[in-house]
């Protein structure tokens, strides 16, 4: 076992032999959005990002269904899994089976298993003093989906948020193993899902003995969502993670500001967090949009020597 639960990582990974590790996780939710497909997309998206965000490639998925099956209409099922499947392909992956049951409420994801070198394991513990930190989707995620579920935007709003909910971390993943240069220069990887930024950032630091800082004018931030964390549209998931993470962030912040709240904001199919020699961190922001990424990234702080798991907002 060369990552188990110690540190909070994304995946477990285990060596089969000096070349080949198996990298493995699961996922699943309830929807977001109100359209099946899209739901299908966007679940199996967010269970991919685990096996991109320990440095490997998906192979093998599994469906996970949980449905009413006496008060839905099959089309519906039908087009969930179609739409995870259309992602699962766009990922080069292969679905293989699954499992579902009988539930009062929908939900969907995968079990995903992949492959990466032992030597190439990316791991939320790898941070070294120094390293820039780059965030490769906006924030503010759950706060555009809790508006759109309360009718509170429009159908460009959610085009857009479907957009890059369903934009998998593929191709930062591709751009950094096939340039070795580049791939030495990443420390540390993990992805932003349910605890949010600073959760996850949290989990970095404390894996890698470090504390990070967070440059508040460099987050990106999806549009319209400070403006909804401004008129209290905030999903219930955020008190939580303000009520647990809260202790190890710094933030300098009056109660309840909108930034804050944003750097609690779950996550769903969100970015990576990378950890990276600055360097590095230059060319694969340059060569992201060349490649046609389309999510804004940008880097977000750096690393440094510190009370380990402490974030700073500056």
């Amino acid at each position: 076992m060369l990552v188990g639960i110690e540190t909070c990582d994304d995946a477990g990974v285990y060596r089969l032999n000096d070349n080949t590790a198996l990298v493995q996780t699961v996922d699943f939710f309830t929807p977001i959005v109100d359209d099946p497909y899209d739901f299908g997309r966007i679940a199996a998206a967010n269970s991919l990002s685990d096996v991109y965000a320990m440095g490997g490639r998906p192979l093998l998925c599994m469906n996970i269904l949980a449905c009413p099956v006496q008060s839905m209409e099959p089309s519906v099922v039908r087009q969930v899994v179609a739409g995870g499947l259309s992602v699962i392909r766009e990922a080069g992956a292969l679905l293989v089976g699954g499992h579902s049951v009988e539930d009062a409420e929908l939900k969907y994801g995968l079990s995903v298993t992949g492959l990466v070198h032992p030597q190439r394991v990316l791991r939320n513990g790898g941070a070294r003093p120094g390293d820039v930190l780059v965030l490769t989707k906006p924030l503010g995620t759950g706060i555009l989906a809790t508006a759109i579920k309360g009718g509170l935007t429009d159908a460009a709003t959610e085009r857009q948020l479907v957009a890059l909910l369903t934009t998998l971390n593929r191709l930062p993943m591709e751009i950094i193993g096939g340039d070795e240069a580049l791939r030495s220069g990443v420390h540390g990887c993990t992805d932003v899902t349910g605890f949010g930024l600073f959760g996850h950032a949290h989990e970095m630091a404390k894996a890698s003995g470090l504390s990070l800082r967070l440059d508040r004018q460099a987050l990106p931030i999806l549009p319209k969502a400070l403006g909804f964390v401004e008129m209290g549209i905030i999903p219930a998931g955020t008190y939580r993670n303000r009520n647990h993470y809260r202790q190890w962030v710094a933030a300098g912040l009056p109660e309840m500001d909108g930034l804050e709240m944003l750097g609690y904001d779950p996550q769903t199919s969100g970015g990576l967090l990378l950890a990276m020699e600055r360097g590095a961190a230059r060319r694969l922001l340059d060569e992201l949009p060349r490649r046609g990424y389309l999510p804004e990234c940008r880097v977000i702080g750096e690393a440094h020597p510190g009370e380990p798991g402490l974030i700073c907002l500056t």
